[in-house]
């Protein structure tokens, strides 16, 4: 039949220079003839690696059946073909009416996935291989409606940006709505190829024209795209509107919990059809889910990242790699301390529990312990359950300690990002967490209700939780319970929620306490926010110093004196940058007798110089300055002093930075570089540059929504123990010392080998007597060029002189391709000391590539983790 009869008729297939265009083997393009339940038979349209493999003498490992949505077809799967579909049986169907199958009449959504199984019946797979689905938009919908019917023959299903359900308190997608409509169906579904084109354009620049082309090329006419406008049609928008699919799809809904198969959610989020609440409404209804968010992919996710390589690892998982003992998950001790111990301990004290030299305000203990029962009564009362999760947008200080406490209290897991990831890194941070609860003042939530932060969550004002009166408390969560999603700063990529469990957090507190002695008569000066909330869990009174959290690196020496006063500290906690500017301002400070009090003072987040750490000695004469070495997923690793540094530097002057001995609980071990973390991989010999990872009571649990880096980040060295992979290099030195020796992927890969950034750095500081150096590599991977960058605030960005560059490469013992200077380094919000070496890289490359240049010092970044 020609195009236009409302009878069916078979479409023209791609010729083989469209599919070459289209990055297709024609060998994959096939029509197959297959006996419908309808009595008949319709010709299907398919992609299918399988002859190919035949072909090599190759037996697949698993077979995957992909079922697109709409407005696309096979092509969808275009990725997975190519990635795997020479070990994976990857067949791509178009569903009838679409892409180049058979054009038919009308078929509604129970009909679609009666057709499915008959193709897959016709496909003659073999019964002893496992077979796997993999769907996207309503295709998800048709998989899932076969997949509940022969849940014991599926062994896995890939789910992209569909749904089968729409989530409890949301409408249908606006853009469904529309096309939907009585008056726009026809017209931008079928008469124009509107909703094709549009589907593509939502896609921006992530995919290229041969995507478009090919997402477009079988829907050239009005009667090719027929079933588009059907498909739309098929949609229920409302609840109980009679729809004849309806009771289909909430009868497939109502049965998903039988689908016990793992199930690897691959999403879109930045989707406006199908967005994370879908995700989140499948992740409920199917038992076994793995989620990995792509955050800037749109609803083609397929195309837009690299679903295919994450699905690729998941299948080997699955099928190729050996099965291994499970996880060993640490018990939580006999006597559990919850988080809130301390402040049921201290109830009665009236010393001062917290204290905010900005705004001037103090509470007791008995007082910090009354709010924190009253805000988890009051959020209790108001409908907080166990596990439900609330975004923290409160502001450092006293408000924001005992609302933290008031939701562990009352069982609610807290979501924290800080100020320092600006306000589109908050609202990705935020939005992806999907919390029930916001709570902050007026001022935020507002900001949180225009910027749809979190659309369906409840707002409280914080104001109003701080009067509420207290009743009968909740019960309390257990040690296994979640307490927290805490998110990384993000210099390294978009800023990812670690998640911890209350036993994770209560050994966290006691591995601080041991490894510096705290005791109940310690009192803390906490120049680093975050650092503050373990006050109140370590049973020690803290005071913040009048400084601005986002810019730590102007904390001066009176501010400090000031707070260390205050209580008369006995530790103290700051960032590098804000103990340089201390040193820097010290002259300003008369001597104080509260600094004589302090016996140790940390610095964390990134290398401390020895100088720094020195000149802060002579300001705080009694103090111990040590340097805690750990990471938002596992904090502390190990820990050493000043005289431990200068001990280390003269045992291994071009080493990296030493960060002292493991503490009591953690084990590190240093496994080879660029190693497979699901191959049991093992430790190098000390001395040997590798890539630190960290075992300990107090490891996270995990990553939040991002499966793919959770599976890199756990590798399995066989032993049945969580380790975590921290993206740093180093080695152990043979007295036990770990060294740091920078970022995985700030290694530069050079033809003669790796180098790693950080002792570079370092030797350079300490010969030339500067304080901010980058280390880079440019040009491809394996033939890299090593390239110093300094930074001079007195210079122009760009090569440094003949005299400085020859100066660099005397002291280096690599051959340096070149020497730039940069009057800014870009360096984190968080700790105003870690430097964006990628951003470093990319601005040398262009000019030593003599294109156009924009320093990168002219913008702050939101920081690394």
């Amino acid at each position: 039949m020609s195009p236009g009869s409302s009878r069916s008729w078979v479409p023209d297939l791609p010729s083989v220079a469209d599919l070459d265009a289209w990055g297709i083997d024609p060998a994959w393009s096939n029509s197959v003839v297959v006996p419908s339940h309808d009595g008949g038979t319709h010709r299907w349209h398919v992609l299918d690696t399988g002859p190919t493999l035949a072909a090599a003498g190759r037996a697949p490992i698993a077979t995957m059946v992909c079922v697109h949505g709409n407005p696309t077809w096979a092509y969808s799967w275009a990725t997975f073909l190519r990635s795997f579909g020479d070990r994976y049986r990857v067949i791509a169907v178009d569903q009838l009416g679409m892409g180049f199958s058979e054009r038919t009449p009308l078929r509604r959504y129970a009909t679609r996935v009666r057709d499915l199984d008959d193709v897959i019946s016709a496909l003659g797979l073999d019964p002893d291989i496992p077979l796997t689905l993999a769907a996207h938009d309503w295709g998800g919908a048709v998989a899932m409606g076969w997949a509940v019917d022969h849940a014991d023959q599926v062994a896995g299903m890939v789910l992209c940006n569909t749904g089968i359900a729409v989530p409890a308190g949301r409408r249908s997608p606006s853009i469904i709505r529309l096309a939907a409509s009585p008056a726009l169906r026809d017209l931008v579904c079928r008469r124009t190829p509107t909703f094709v084109n549009g589907t593509t354009l939502l896609s921006r620049g992530k995919i290229n024209a041969a995507d478009r082309a090919a997402f477009r090329a079988p829907y050239p006419s009005a009667a090719h795209r027929a079933a588009v406008a059907d498909f739309v049609g098929d949609v229920p928008l409302q609840p109980g509107g009679g729809h004849p699919s309806e009771d289909a799809l909430a009868d497939v809904a109502q049965r998903l919990h039988a689908v016990d198969a793992p199930v690897l959610l691959a999403w879109g989020s930045a989707d406006p059809v199908f967005n994370d609440d879908f995700a989140a409404d499948l992740a409920e209804r199917l038992p076994n889910t793995s989620i990995q968010r792509f955050p800037t992919a749109n609803h083609l996710v397929m195309a837009e990242a690299d679903v295919a390589g994450t699905v690729d690892l998941w299948l080997s998982d699955r099928f190729e790699q050996p099965q291994t003992a499970a996880v060993a998950i640490p018990a939580a001790p006999t006597e559990r301390r919850s988080l809130w111990s301390a402040l049921e301990t201290r109830h009665g004290d009236d010393d001062i529990a917290f204290a905010d030299m900005a705004s001037g305000k103090r509470i007791t203990w008995t007082d910090l312990a009354d709010r924190v029962d009253r805000i988890a009564t009051e959020l209790a009362a108001r409908g907080l359950r166990h596990g439900d999760r609330v975004a923290m947008l409160t502001p450092p200080g006293i408000e924001l300690a005992a609302a933290i406490y008031g939701v562990w209290r009352a069982g609610g897991v807290a979501v924290v990002a800080d100020r320092g990831l600006g306000l589109s890194g908050l609202r990705r941070a935020v939005r992806s967490a999907r919390p029930a609860w916001v709570i902050g003042p007026k001022s935020a939530l507002a900001a949180a209700r225009t910027l749809r932060w979190a659309p369906r969550a409840q707002g409280v004002d914080i104001n109003d939780l701080m009067s509420a009166d207290a009743s009968v408390l909740p019960s309390a969560p257990a040690a296994d319970d979640f307490a927290a999603i805490l998110f990384t700063s993000g210099a390294t990529g978009p800023a990812k929620g670690v998640r911890y469990r209350h036993r994770q957090l209560e050994a966290q507190r006691d591995a601080l306490a041991a490894a510096y002695s705290i005791t109940s008569t310690d009192r803390l000066l906490a120049a680093f926010a975050p650092f503050a909330l373990y006050g109140p869990a370590l049973g020690i009174s803290t005071v913040l110093p009048d400084c601005d959290v986002t810019t730590p690196g102007k904390l001066s020496a009176a501010a400090f004196a000031g707070a260390c006063a205050e209580l008369d500290a006995t530790l103290a906690f700051a960032s590098p940058a804000a103990l340089a500017n201390v040193v820097a301002t010290a002259s300003d400070t008369s001597a104080d007798a509260a600094l004589e009090r302090l016996r140790l003072i940390m610095s964390a987040g990134a290398p401390v110089p020895a100088e720094t750490l020195a000149a802060i000695g002579a300001f705080a004469p009694n103090a111990v300055m040590h340097t805690p070495y750990g990471m938002t997923e596992v904090l502390p690793v190990a820990d050493i002093d000043l005289a431990g540094i200068q001990a280390a530097t003269v045992d291994e002057p071009a080493g990296g930075v030493c960060v002292g001995r493991p503490v009591a609980g953690a084990t590190v071990m240093i496994l080879p570089l660029d190693f497979d973390p699901a191959a049991a991989p093992r430790a190098v010999d000390s001395g040997i540059t590798g890539e630190i990872v960290v075992n300990a009571p107090w490891v996270s649990d995990g990553y939040l929504g991002l499966w793919a880096t959770e599976r890199a980040a756990r590798p399995n060295v066989g032993d049945g123990q969580c380790w975590h992979r921290s993206g740093d290099v180093g080695h152990l030195d043979v007295k036990g010392r770990l060294w740091v020796e920078g970022r995985a992927v700030h290694n530069v890969h050079t033809s003669e080998g790796v180098v790693t950034s950080v002792p570079v750095e370092r030797k350079v500081e300490r010969d030339l007597d500067l304080t901010r150096v980058a280390a880079v590599g440019v040009g491809p991977h394996g033939c890299q060029q090593l390239v110093v960058v300094l930074e001079d605030s007195a210079s122009n960005d760009g090569l440094a002189s003949t005299d400085l560059t020859a100066r660099i490469r005397s002291t280096v013992d690599y051959p340096v391709a070149a020497v730039l200077t940069l009057r800014s380094m870009p360096v984190d919000i968080r700790h105003n000391a870690k430097i964006d070496r990628t951003a470093v890289a990319a601005w040398a490359n262009d000019v030593l590539a003599g294109r156009r240049a924009t320093a990168p010092g002219a913008r702050r970044l939101p920081g690394r983790r």
